[in-house]
């Protein structure tokens, strides 16, 4: 029954890891593109 549940807290926490890691890559993507376009306007000005 431990074993299982130490199993089951495992995978919860690689799962968790992993979801932060892919939030963290979506908000940087979000950020290179404001940048980007940030940098379009100022170029245009």
């Amino acid at each position: 029954m431990i074993r299982a549940f130490l199993i089951g807290l495992s995978l919860i926490t690689l799962t968790a890891c992993e979801t932060a890691k892919g939030a963290g890559r979506d908000i940087q993507k979000a950020g290179d593109a404001i940048e980007g376009a940030a940098s379009d306007i100022q170029q245009k000005i």
